[in-house]
């Protein structure tokens, strides 16, 4: 698949990316099966929660520092490895996934207009 090299602080920096995205998807599937149950397991789920918004906070910022890193103006951009750009994947899924939607959907005049065109 692929092989991540600690040859550089960068190399360190993907990994740490890399347990951060892993922490996060952990929490965020806890969080997900504990708050649409009713069992004893569900007293567990504020601490997913906790974890979830935490790492992706954490991978949000993480994230724009390596796009600042990649992207500088003044700089030539290094080589972009595929663990590199499945990360960038990963986090424009995360964007898209994780936006306020409901402020789009609830407030925007044209788009209630179209809804209702099929109804």
């Amino acid at each position: 698949m692929f092989k991540l090299v600690f040859n550089t602080k960068l190399d360190y920096y993907i990994a740490f990316l890399i347990i951060i995205k892993s922490i996060f998807f952990v929490s965020a599937l806890g969080h997900l099966l504990l708050s649409h149950t009713n069992s004893q397991l569900s007293k567990y789920d504020p601490t997913f929660l906790y974890w979830k918004e935490r790492t992706e906070f954490i991978f949000i910022i993480s994230m724009s520092i390596l796009l600042i890193y990649y992207f500088y103006p003044a700089g030539s951009p290094p080589h972009i490895s595929f663990v590199t750009k499945l990360l960038f994947f990963i986090f424009g899924w995360i964007l898209i996934i994780t936006a306020n939607w409901k402020i789009f959907v609830t407030e925007t005049p044209w788009f209630q207009k179209f809804v209702n065109t099929f109804r």
